[in-house]
């Protein structure tokens, strides 16, 4: 992972004291998660004129929140940033505004764009789109919530989750648009659309989850 340029100081706080509590929570939303969001996240803050130590604590922090409320986890995730004690002695209160409106815009279901780059980077990277890997966290995500070990019982509900948010016309949005993220998302648009194709391969990513 690219965190060479990153204080030792403050990946230690966060490793030590931030990012274990992911492990509270579902299956999609582990420490990996945060790990593949931080290093996404600091690939594409290289185009941009940011600070990276900011750059890094909202990849840290984006989805802390789900461990308050998951509809509001957006809004929790940026009030436990700003009122993280080691934060508020690390950086000024102006960066501190700036990472919690990032973490707050970070969702994929808000319509409004994210208020600054900052945003706009956490929200590309929270994407990690990769047919398989958003196949493999959406089934993750309901065996979470149910109690079935039969793959044709959650079925309907990975795949209608797919279409909402993936498909076309779904509410994903894509602000900074790379190049990587759009080629990912019309592969798995083309496996979304292809119902045969789609049943197969999540079957086939239920099957090894599950072995």
């Amino acid at each position: 992972m690219m965190l060479q340029n990153i204080d030792p100081l403050l990946i230690e706080y966060c490793e030590r004291n931030i990012i274990p509590k992911y492990k509270l929570l579902d299956l999609a939303h582990q420490p990996n998660h945060v790990f593949d969001v931080i290093e996404k996240s600091l690939i594409i803050a290289k185009d941009y004129d940011v600070n990276i130590q900011m750059i890094y604590v909202v990849a840290v922090f984006h989805d802390i929140g789900l461990l308050v409320n998951r509809k509001t986890h957006h809004i929790d995730g940026g009030k436990i940033l700003k009122d993280d004690a080691f934060i508020q002695n690390y950086f000024t209160t102006d960066e501190i505004v700036i990472m919690k409106q990032a973490v707050e815009d970070h969702r994929a279901s808000n319509d409004d764009a994210p208020r600054t780059i900052y945003g706009k980077i956490i929200s590309e990277a929270d994407r990690l789109i990769d047919p398989d890997q958003i196949i493999l966290r959406t089934i993750q995500f309901r065996l979470s919530g149910s109690n079935s070990e039969d793959f044709d019982a959650i079925y309907e509900d990975v795949k209608a989750h797919l279409i909402d948010k993936y498909g076309h016309g779904g509410y994903l949005k894509l602000w900074l648009k790379t190049e990587q993220n759009e080629t990912q998302l019309s592969k798995l648009r083309a496996i979304i659309d292809d119902e045969d194709e789609l049943y197969k391969k999540a079957k086939h990513i239920f099957n090894t989850i599950r072995k």
